[in-house]
């Protein structure tokens, strides 16, 4: 199969470029796509050379001439030379590339869209109203029938994946947003994401919001008059659901492979253990988008952002995720 594949650059003085660069250096040799990156062509040809990769970057409107690796840039002033980590310039330049990509696969221009890391704090000070990049692609594509799902491996090859039923929240505020039908959404999507990736079974664990699952309902009533009816009427639709669990001990049950994807009630009950046995491989996958998309599961890393320190690894991951995601669907 020969595809496309979309990059959004992300946020330009952080690590997002750097790691898509030395991703693509690493991971295109494996197979036969074409690669679409969309952000500032200068500055990605500068770094291009700076880290001695030596990847052929075309203009995108020369992408009938042949060759795999092309660069777009969807505004016509290229950004300046010099930017301060988190620039207000730099933040709304990202969010212009992401969306460029997912205008794109829409469109059906590309097959999948692997997002680079932006700065949610950066993007707010710089004007814009933003709670995560799944949050926006689920706007930008007209649905609120999304997850997010973070999957990552061991060493030894041992997967978890975790979809979540909230995302970016204050704690305080998880309770009140829970509700069945989202948590029968999200149990749905999962079920659907090991179909997608072509597991052998769908078993999807759902852990308990309170300590030991409420205990009865002694800690905490949400298992009962919430979760347990979600987890319910999914199983009257034929998917295999198990839960409430204890998210202390569902965690190892799944790690040990009992289950084959989780549903976590809020963003650090789900991504402490994922992160913790996949650090350096997590993607990040939004399920339910009318289109692929994918992202590394860090942030910008201004810190070491020009310092050829960043590890490609997570955006590997995300690449080879898209890739295998379009083909299953091609």
């Amino acid at each position: 199969m020969t595809g496309w594949i979309g990059i959004a650059l992300g946020d330009f003085t952080g690590i997002g470029p750097e790691v898509a660069l030395k991703a693509l250096a690493a991971e295109a040799a494996s197979d036969d796509m074409r690669y679409l990156l969309i952000g500032d062509a200068a500055h990605l040809r500068r770094l291009n050379e700076q880290l001695h990769l030596r990847l052929p970057l075309q203009p995108y409107g020369r992408a009938a001439e042949g060759g795999r690796f092309f660069v777009h840039s969807p505004s016509s002033e290229a950004l300046p030379e010099m930017l301060s980590p988190g620039s207000p310039a730099a933040a709304l330049a990202a969010l212009s590339w992401v969306t460029d990509g997912a205008q794109r696969c829409l469109r059906r221009e590309l097959d999948a869209l692997v997002t680079a890391p932006v700065n949610k704090e950066s993007i707010i000070r710089a004007g814009q109203p933003f709670i995560g990049q799944t949050e926006f692609l689920s706007k930008l594509a007209g649905t609120d029938r999304t997850a997010m799902m973070l999957l990552g491996e061991d060493d030894r090859h041992r997967w978890l994946r975790v979809a979540l039923a909230t995302t970016h929240l204050p704690l305080k505020c998880v309770a009140d947003q829970l509700s069945r039908d989202k948590i029968e959404l999200v149990i749905e999507l999962a079920s659907q994401s090991c179909t997608d990736l072509g597991l052998p079974r769908a078993r999807v664990a759902v852990c308990g919001l309170n300590p030991h699952a409420g205990e009865g309902g002694q800690l905490g009533d949400e298992e009962l008059t919430i979760i347990t009816p979600a987890v319910r009427a999914a199983q009257t639709r034929g998917i295999e659901a198990i839960g409430p669990l204890a998210a202390d001990a569902l965690f190892y049950h799944a790690y040990r492979g009992e289950y084959d994807a989780v549903v976590a009630m809020y963003h650090d009950q789900g991504l402490a253990p994922l992160k913790m046995i996949g650090f350096e491989n997590g993607v990040n996958w939004t399920l339910g988008l009318p289109f692929i998309r994918t992202s590394p599961d860090h942030g910008t890393a201004y810190d070491i952002a020009g310092q050829d320190k960043a590890s490609p690894s997570s955006m590997q991951a995300a690449i080879r995720l898209a890739k295998q995601l379009a083909r299953a669907r091609s």
